[in-house]
C-alpha cells in the first residue's frame, strides 16, 4: 500500500519545472542585485523582471536572504567543482590558470556580473560563517597551488597569501564594472585575467625580462 508522502511527491517532469523556475528566479536575482543593490532590490523588482506577482517567488523561497544565500551556494558550488577540475592537471600554472579562467566565467555567467562577494554581510549568522567557510577554504586551496608553483619553481618566490587576495580581489572587482551585454565575452575575460595573473608570478617569464645588460654584469 503506498504511503501519503509517495502519493504526492511530485513526477519527474514536475520536479523538473520546479528546479528550471527555481534557477530562473535566481538569475532574475542577480540581475537586480548587480543593477540596484541587494538591500535597495525588492522582491517586487525580481518579480517584475519575471513577469509574475510577489506571491510567486514564496512556493520557491520564504524571503529575500534565502534567495541571496542560495546564489551564494551556487557559486560556491562551482568554485568547489573547478578547483576539482584543476587539481587533476599536471602543473601548477595549468592549475592556476584554470582556477582563474573558471572563477572569471562564474562571475560573468553564472552570477552574471553580480557583486555577491560585497554582500556576504547581508546574510544572518549562520548562513554567513557556512559562506565565509567556504570561502576561506577556496583561499587556502588557491595559495597551496601558488605554494606548491614556487616549490616547483614555475612561481617566483612570494607572498602566496598575498598573491592569493591579489588575484581573489582582482576577479570579485570585476562586479564593479562588467556589463554581461558588452562586447567582452566571459570565455576572454578569462584568458586575459590568467595570462596577466599567472604571468605575474612566473618564474620563466621574470627571467624572459631581465635586461641583457644585467645579466652580463651578474
Amino acid at each position: 500500500m503506498p504511503t501519503g508522502a509517495a502519493q504526492t511527491k511530485p513526477s519527474p517532469h514536475v520536479q523538473r519545472k520546479r528546479r528550471k523556475r527555481r534557477a530562473e528566479i535566481l538569475h532574475a536575482a542577480l540581475r537586480a542585485f548587480r543593477t540596484k543593490g541587494y538591500h535597495a532590490t525588492t522582491l517586487d523588482d525580481i518579480a517584475d523582471d519575471l513577469g509574475v506577482r510577489k506571491t510567486a517567488l514564496y512556493h520557491y523561497f520564504p524571503d529575500k536572504e534565502t534567495i541571496l544565500y542560495e546564489c551564494h551556494r551556487e557559486a560556491l558550488g562551482e568554485i568547489k567543482r573547478l578547483m576539482k577540475e584543476a587539481q587533476k592537471l599536471d602543473t601548477a600554472e595549468e592549475r592556476l590558470a584554470h582556477v582563474i579562467q573558471e572563477h572569471v566565467r562564474v562571475m560573468t555567467d553564472t552570477l552574471e556580473g553580480s557583486p555577491l562577494a560585497f554582500e556576504v554581510p547581508a546574510l544572518s549568522g549562520r548562513r554567513q560563517a557556512q559562506v565565509i567557510a567556504a570561502r576561506d577554504r577556496y583561499e587556502g586551496e588557491l595559495r597551496q597551488i601558488i605554494d606548491d608553483g614556487i616549490k616547483s619553481k614555475e612561481f617566483r618566490p612570494v607572498d602566496s597569501k598575498l598573491a592569493a587576495f591579489a588575484i581573489l580581489g582582482a576577479i570579485n572587482w570585476i562586479a564593479r564594472w562588467y556589463q554581461p551585454e558588452g562586447p567582452l565575452q566571459g570565455s576572454e575575460l578569462g584568458a586575459e585575467f590568467a595570462d596577466y595573473l599567472v604571468g605575474g608570478l612566473s618564474n620563466a617569464r621574470a627571467c624572459d625580462e631581465i635586461p641583457d645588460e644585467m645579466e652580463s654584469s651578474s
